[in-house]
């Protein structure tokens, strides 16, 4: 029976072992993300720029869509080390080809993905990329010489996902969500070994290309429920609140500074690995998983039960909070298998990496140093890339390492943590 305890352990066992293959797949995923957004940055700026606003739209999907090919390469890598996967070799259960682990999971990844907002990475390296690679051509030299010379010349720097037409946005996202609907079905049939990559595509397609006219019509809405009197009254109750409760003020700044920490230390390691557990077999979107064995499991029976107007009212209302939470209280509930210990470690490496990664990083850049101006644009990228490295497989490994404890302890206690 293995020890919560030993998950350091065992996650570098795992890193020592899967070693090649961690940095090989990091490594193909850099450079192909490296190029898809140097291609995306020089697409983004031109004549026809609409079409070619469209032709960026398409090019951040894919690489939206590669982050989650390489996450679920990483993951796929270390199957071959870990014991619950030995144990399926020895009970006869064949190991499943990548393409068919990819094309099973994508779908809910691509859920669990939008829903915890891992795709802001891609978006943030997009933008830095095009201001980088543009930096003489769209930065302040244009602004400025527009305001000398009166010019209205377009500066589109950075604008890459932001000046598509919410007319062309709103057509494309439209067909984008046909498509999702299409190959969603598909995927409920399983007659389609492409339908779950297609579905995923689908979905980050529709998000993206929907983008700039949510936006717009959200302004023009926001413009007129300003002045409603409901949300006028209610600002007027809120002003009132905060002048004569006194602790108001210090509660609301202290919730909006402390929780985003607690998201990311307590949740957010939770959410990749339901990431992790779709990719070795698991299921982390079905809520009876969740509730079972609780009181809930009742008002869940009788929920399936009712008239089907009231199951679709109160999956859309359900919906968004389903999507987010589902899986990382699955996730939690596979780790409970393992123990509290098991909880704590996991938050405590997933925070402890990034801390010592960030100290890390400032103690090499401090050794490196640099009188040369700008040198660091050139130094950064592969202090960078060795650190992202480094981080990336070790925290992957950590989370495959907590599967695999709070799975073989639940086997050897003859319960299926897959089930």
């Amino acid at each position: 029976m293995p020890s919560p305890y030993s998950l350091p352990l065992h996650a570098l066992r795992l890193a020592g072992k899967c070693a090649l293959p961690l940095i090989l797949w990091f490594s193909a995923g850099e450079l192909l993300r490296w190029g898809l957004l140097y291609l995306a940055t020089e697409i983004s700026h031109g004549d026809f720029r609409q079409a070619r606003l469209v032709a960026t739209v398409v090019l951040l999907t894919l690489i939206v869509m590669l982050s989650m090919v390489i996450t679920s390469g990483l993951f796929y890598s270390l199957r071959g080390a870990m014991w619950e996967m030995r144990s399926r070799r020895a009970n006869g259960v064949e190991d499943e080809k990548f393409w068919s682990v990819l094309n099973r999971v994508a779908p809910t990844f691509a859920v669990i993905y939008l829903s915890w907002s891992f795709h802001v990475d891609d978006v943030v390296a997009f933008e830095q990329m095009d201001r980088l690679h543009n930096i003489d051509d769209n930065f302040y030299i244009p602004i400025l010489n527009n305001v000398a010379t009166g010019s209205d010349e377009e500066v589109t720097m950075a604008r890459g996902l932001m000046d598509l037409d919410w007319r062309v946005s709103l057509v494309a996202s439209i067909v984008a969500f046909v498509l999702r609907v299409w190959f969603g079905r598909m995927v409920e049939r399983g007659g389609n070994r492409y339908a779950g990559v297609a579905t995923a595509f689908a979905e980050f397609a529709f998000m993206f290309c929907g983008l700039n006219a949510v936006l717009t019509l959200a302004k023009l809405r926001g413009g007129w429920t300003e002045h409603r009197a409901v949300v006028a009254g209610a600002k007027d109750y809120l002003e009132q609140a905060k002048s004569s409760i006194p602790v108001w003020d210090a509660f609301t700044d202290f919730l909006g500074e402390v929780w985003p920490h607690v998201l990311d230390a307590l949740v957010t390691p939770f959410a990749w690995l339901a990431l992790a557990i779709l990719t070795f077999g698991g299921s982390v979107d079905d809520v009876r998983r969740v509730i079972r064995g609780s009181r809930l499991e009742t008002g869940l029976d009788r929920l399936e039960g009712s008239h089907e107007l009231t199951r679709k009212s109160f999956d859309r209302f359900a919906g968004g909070f389903q999507d987010r939470w589902v899986p990382v209280l699955n996730a939690l509930k596979v780790t409970s298998r393992g123990g509290l210990a098991l909880f704590g470690m996991v938050c405590l490496l997933y925070v402890g990496l990034r801390v010592g990664g960030d100290y890390a990083d400032r103690g090499v850049a401090t050794l490196i140093g640099a009188d040369v101006p700008y040198l660091w644009l050139v130094i950064s990228y592969p202090v960078s890339f060795v650190k992202d490295l480094l981080l990336t497989c070790l925290t992957f490994c950590v989370l495959a390492a907590a599967f695999d404890i709070a799975a073989t302890r639940a086997r050897l206690r003859g319960e299926n943590i897959t089930a």
